[in-house]
């Protein structure tokens, strides 16, 4: 398939598919209903979780500081955050195009070279794979009774007994297959693996290991805080379980890397994990649109006016 092609499809598909979502979103809960949620929704506590969301990127834009230091890079706070919350908002047109923009807009104000800025950056995300499985693995252990009897209720006992045992055997000769094998596909999986170790080892021999660490853990709670709190803005959701908390969290975290953003695709992954615990459809769907919609104003603002203002910060600094 022709490079240009497959760069286009890259780009429509996620737009498409979240055009799609929206519309089987509303098909579930209409406009008006959604409005008349937002109206009756508490908004201190939407905005108290659009803080949190800002206390985040705030985060995030000072621990990408401790991975440049090292390399002789004392970039600005100022130009850190204003990249991050650019490449936020870039990432909602172009899927993962805000990476590259990021370490495109430190390298022309802060002279970084855009392979160690873009390297940084990736590093950055090895980091939040490992928490975002640990947040997965912490979620499987305190709700492993209630996903083994969902199994177990939709699914045969044997079967799912089964499953598990073919799964863990299937792992592991994968593992020793992939271990020993040339082939390309083997090969790509072994960097993947080898760069991810690299990756997290390179962490604890950072000067500022155990502030970057502090700050990853804190990105990561202050996403759950803010997940949390904003369904207390919905009085329809009642109060939900921590459970279904980390399991919306987790589904929702995912649908942001299905359409762009998580348009369409967000609301509809955090119904389809309250749903699990019984929640309601519409007031899911609706906490679904109001949280995604409250981040995006905040990402939107924040990216906007850091577009905006970029240069005009790097024009007085160098005054």
């Amino acid at each position: 398939m022709n490079q240009n092609i497959k760069n286009l499809l890259k780009i429509t598909l996620p737009l498409l598919l979240g055009v799609f979502l929206i519309w089987y979103s509303l098909s579930k809960v209409s406009i008006d209903k959604l409005l008349i949620y937002a109206k009756n929704a508490d908004y201190i506590w939407i905005v108290f979780g659009m803080f949190l969301g800002l206390l985040s990127h705030i985060s995030r834009a000072y621990r990408w500081r401790f991975m440049l230091a090292p390399m002789g890079y004392h970039v600005k706070f100022g130009n850190s955050f204003m990249a991050v919350f650019a490449a936020y908002l870039i990432n909602y047109t172009i899927p993962r195009a805000g990476e590259v923009a990021r370490a495109s807009l430190l390298s022309n104000y802060e002279g970084v070279p855009f392979e160690k800025g873009f390297g940084t950056i990736v590093a950055e995300r090895i980091a939040d794979m490992i928490v975002m499985l640990c947040i997965m693995t912490i979620t499987l252990f305190l709700q492993f009774d209630f996903i083994y009897g969902f199994l177990i209720q939709k699914f045969n006992p044997t079967k799912v007994v089964l499953a598990m045992v073919v799964a863990a055997v299937l792992f592991v000769i994968a593992s020793i297959f992939i271990r020993r094998s040339s082939l390309k596909i083997a090969l790509k999986i072994k960097s993947f693996v080898s760069g991810l170790v690299e990756g997290v080892l390179s962490i604890f021999k950072m000067k500022n290991k155990w502030a970057y660490i502090f700050h990853t853990l804190f990105i990561w709670s202050m996403y759950v805080l803010m997940f949390y709190t904003t369904t207390f803005a919905i009085k329809e959701l009642g109060v939900v379980s921590p459970g279904a908390i980390l399991v919306g969290f987790i589904s929702a975290s995912f649908s942001i890397a299905a359409t762009n953003g998580g348009i369409g695709s967000y609301p509809l992954a955090v119904f389809a994990a309250f749903s699990l615990f019984g929640i309601p459809e519409e007031p899911s769907i609706a906490y679904g649109w109001i949280m995604w919609a409250s981040q995006t104003f905040v990402i939107i603002l924040c990216g906007g006016l850091s577009l905006i203002y970029l240069p005009i910060y790097n024009r007085i600094n160098k005054k």
